[in-house]
């Protein structure tokens, strides 16, 4: 069977479908790649892939230059005859979705990661997109498998009846190398907080930046990691002289865009996110519970499910940066409990979130044995 995946990063499918792709290539079947360029398109190659160039615009607007898109996605799509398409990201789910249905591919399977800025968000500009990407889901999700990762996502599309034509379930995540992403056996346990994601508003930065004002005032020697990039693409970017202002104060140690992912989650003795709107699965709650620590989360999608308040980490409500700092003290003086907290997290994301689990998920949406 031939199968492409196409993602609107080279990082994406490197970091997150990798594991995807060894498992569809050690199983016979004949796999593309499809993305725009980047770093990490030579590293797919170099592990034998047979990686494709794409470009997509990832914020264009142009209409003209979108419908000259999907024609090349069609034209894409009728050369390389795949038997099974595998979408990721909005622009991905929605303009793949069109080519294939014109290329006649057998076989679409659609993944909502999130729902973005344009269903979460509660600004004039959200509410008047929404009813347009309401209406693109609508057609490009019919007839398709689409693959939620929290139940919460699914509920919000089908309530809009965006799914009454499309085959919906939810899969945990993307997946985790769980061999990879393990308890470090070096770690001397301390006071450092770790949070990931990218500087946007809706990711609770403020709220993080307020929680650490807070718990160094009771705990000196806490330390409070930021690991991320701002995305000047995104409405909610946080602007440049509110993150210089926040740096200047020191109460939190920005970090930027990072690859040691592991060494640095490894080195932290809680891992937060901070989300105000929700996530798809919270990638980095999902490494930091992996390798044994204790997690602390918003009441949100995708966080609620996989944090289990007071068994392997702790549920605050979005936007309270003082129920934030509460939860996070807690575990830093409590050694004792964030050890059990983090056992229970490992456990969590081995038995439900493994690269092992995600694949098993994928491969029945493909039509395909597992075993």
């Amino acid at each position: 069977m031939r199968i492409l995946l196409f993602a609107n990063t080279d990082w994406f499918l490197f970091n997150f479908k990798r594991a995807l792709a060894r498992a569809l290539r050690a199983a016979g079947h004949e796999l593309v790649l499809l993305s725009p360029p980047g770093e990490f398109a030579q590293r797919l190659r170099d592990e034998g892939f047979d990686w494709r160039p794409f470009a997509v615009s990832r914020s264009g607007i142009n209409p003209l230059a979108e419908l000259l898109t999907i024609w090349r996605l069609w034209r894409l799509y009728r050369e390389i005859r795949p038997d099974v398409v595998h979408h990721f990201t909005i622009k991905c789910v929605i303009y793949g979705s069109f080519a294939a249905r014109l290329a006649g591919v057998a076989r679409v399977v659609n993944s909502i990661t999130g729902l973005g800025f344009a269903m979460l968000a509660d600004t004039p500009k959200a509410r008047l997109i929404r009813p347009v990407v309401l209406a693109l889901y609508r057609f490009a999700l019919r007839g398709s498998q689409v693959l939620f990762q929290n139940q919460d996502n699914l509920k919000t599309l089908a309530d809009f009846g965006v799914l009454r034509h499309a085959n919906a379930r939810v899969v945990p995540g993307d997946g985790i190398d769980t061999a990879l992403f393990a308890p470090p056996v070096d770690h001397v346990p301390g006071r450092v907080v770790l949070m990931m994601g990218r500087l946007l508003a809706s990711k609770g930065i403020a709220e993080y930046v307020a929680a650490a004002r807070i718990v160094r005032g009771a705990l000196p020697d806490a330390r409070f990691l930021l690991a991320g990039a701002p995305d000047p693409g995104n409405p909610e970017c946080i602007a440049a002289a509110q993150l210089a202002e926040w740096q200047a104060e020191g109460a939190v140690e920005f970090l930027g865009q990072r690859s040691d992912v592991l060494a640095l989650t490894q080195s932290a003795d809680v891992v937060v996110l901070a989300s105000t709107q929700g996530e798809g699965m919270p990638r980095a709650l999902l490494e930091g519970a992996a390798c044994g620590k204790p997690m602390v989360g918003t009441d949100v999608a995708g966080s609620r499910e996989l944090v289990v308040n007071g068994e392997n980490g702790f549920l605050v409500p979005p936007g309270d940066a003082a129920a934030l700092a509460a939860a996070i003290q807690r575990v830093l003086e409590d050694p004792h409990l964030a050890r059990l907290l983090g056992q229970s997290a490992r456990k969590t994301v081995v038995t439900l979130y493994s690269d092992a689990c995600v694949v098993a998920h994928s491969f029945r949406a493909y039509g395909l044995r597992d075993d």
